[in-house]
């Protein structure tokens, strides 16, 4: 926790909720120990789509479809989320979620590593949330970028760590210390990088929104691996 219990409690005690069904699904994924994100981020997240209305949506990290169902509730009517994830055991349970909710011709579930789907699509994504493998993160984001037009926005939850990404990578466990090292060196990227303007946001374990502004510039991650590629 980031925030101060008490503020975190407020905060979730002015949410208004997201419906019965939502309810139980997030009720349920807590019994069972699926990571679903907090109330305060359920709120930001559905903010940040309402105010964007994007057309076509990107998740990395589907879950159980919590995140998916919370996004679509506030999308336009017209609106299309494709959603992957690679653990099999959580797919029907996130496919049964969208047919209860009566959204399943409006997301689309990819089964799979999320590095080699990325690879294959083509976009572009309006808003892209990113909430899966931590460590994977900065190697994702060539593919991320190409995907986002300008104007696009992108959404990377858990950045913070629960604090522990502030901290210098002795004073984590070593068995953290690879995702502590990559988890910095994506948010130097998104906050450094020509294409992207990003505020980091200290709600549930951090959010990190990003927005593109315009095509990569001499710098940044996707530029070196562009280059790289041409040199091959």
């Amino acid at each position: 926790m980031i925030l101060d219990e008490r503020i975190s409690a407020y905060l979730r005690a002015l949410d208004p909720g997201s419906g019965p069904l939502l309810e139980e699904i997030e009720r349920k994924a807590r019994e069972d120990h699926v990571p679903v994100i907090r109330r305060e981020e359920q709120a930001f997240l559905r903010t940040m789509v309402a105010m964007k209305q994007p057309e076509r949506i990107l998740e990395i990290g589907t879950a159980i479809g919590f995140s998916a169902l919370v996004m679509a509730s506030a999308m336009p009517e017209g609106g299309h989320i494709t959603t992957i994830e690679k653990f099999e055991k959580r797919i029907p349970e996130a496919r049964e979620n969208f047919r209860r909710a009566g959204e399943e011709k409006r997301i689309t579930l990819l089964p799979g590593d999320a590095g080699e789907i990325l690879a294959g699509l083509s976009g572009p994504y309006d808003l892209i949330f990113l909430d899966a493998a931590k460590g994977q993160y900065i190697r994702w984001l060539p593919d991320i970028l190409r995907l986002l037009p300008a104007g696009g926005v992108l959404l990377t939850d858990n950045v913070l760590q629960g604090g522990e990404t502030a901290l210098s990578r002795y004073a984590v466990e070593r068995r953290d210390r690879t995702i502590h090292t990559r988890i910095r060196e994506y948010l130097w990227e998104i906050t450094h990088s020509a294409s992207l303007t990003t505020a980091v946001v200290p709600a549930g374990d951090g959010i990190a929104v990003s927005v593109r502004t315009a095509a990569p510039a001499g710098g940044g991650i996707a530029a070196r691996e562009k280059k790289e590629n041409q040199e091959i």
